[in-house]
C-alpha cells in the first residue's frame, strides 16, 4: 500500500498569510498587555492616596509605533521614578543635614514664598521664630508662639494662623501656641507599589493575548 499526500493551492501565499497574521496578533497583544500594566500601574497610585497627577506619570509605549511586526515590544515606565520608587522599595529619608527631618502639620501652609514649607522658610515670610520643643517619646515639635487664629468671615472656617500684631501680644488676647512641624528622625515610606508583581501577571498572560488576537485576526 503506498499512501501519497499533497498540499493543494499556494504554498507561499499560504504562508504569507500566516505571518502576516500572526503579526497582526501579536502586536495587538503586545499592545494590550502595555496599555493594561500602564493602567494597573496608575490604579496602583491612585488607591494608595498619591493622587491623580502623580498616577497619570505613567507612560506606555509599543514599538514599532506604526505598522505591525513579529517583534513587537512594549515599555511601560514613570516619569516621577525616584519619586515612585521609594514607595515601592520602603526607601528610608533622612535630613541632608544629619539631624532632623521636618514634617509640616495641617497647622502649616503648603507653600511659602512658591515653595514646600520649611522651619526656615516660613520664619523668614512670618516675621516669626519656631521654638524647638524636645519630647523622649514621640517627634519632637517646631512651634509657632504669639499666633492669632484666622477665621473666614463668610463661613466662619479656620483659615491658619497668623502672627499676632503688637497690640495683641500686649494684651494677650486670642494669642495661641501652634505646632507647624514634627521632628522625627527619619521616615520609612511605605511599600505602596507593586511594579514588578504587576509586570510579570501581564506578562504571564501575554501567550493568551496573542492566541485571543488571533482568533479575531
Amino acid at each position: 500500500m503506498r499512501l501519497t499526500a499533497a498540499f493543494e493551492g499556494n504554498l507561499k501565499k499560504f504562508l504569507e498569510a500566516e505571518i502576516d497574521q500572526a503579526e497582526i496578533a501579536v502586536t495587538a497583544a503586545v499592545k494590550e498587555a502595555t496599555t493594561g500594566l500602564k493602567n494597573r500601574m496608575r490604579a496602583q497610585v491612585t488607591a494608595a492616596g498619591l493622587g491623580t497627577r502623580l498616577a497619570r506619570t505613567w507612560r506606555g509605549d509599543v514599538y514599532p509605533q506604526r505598522g505591525r511586526s513579529l517583534h513587537a515590544a512594549g515599555e511601560v515606565y514613570t516619569k516621577a521614578e525616584k519619586i515612585l520608587s521609594g514607595f515601592e522599595e520602603g526607601t528610608v529619608i533622612r535630613s541632608k543635614d544629619g539631624f532632623w527631618l521636618a514634617i509640616p502639620t495641617p497647622n502649616a501652609p503648603k507653600r511659602v514664598m512658591g515653595q514646600k514649607a520649611t522651619p526656615g522658610n516660613l520664619e523668614r515670610a512670618r516675621g516669626i521664630r519656631l521654638q524647638f520643643v524636645y519630647r523622649k517619646h514621640g517627634p519632637s515639635l517646631m512651634v509657632a508662639n504669639q499666633m492669632r487664629a484666622s477665621y473666614s468671615r463668610k463661613t466662619g472656617e479656620l483659615r491658619g494662623f497668623r502672627k499676632a500684631s503688637q497690640r495683641a501680644r500686649d494684651t494677650g488676647r486670642g494669642l495661641t501656641s501652634v505646632v507647624m512641624f514634627w521632628l522625627v528622625p527619619q521616615v520609612k515610606m511605605p511599600k505602596r507599589i507593586r511594579f514588578d508583581a504587576e509586570a510579570e501577571n501581564w506578562h504571564r498572560r501575554l501567550p493568551r493575548l496573542i492566541l485571543n488576537h488571533w482568533r479575531e485576526a
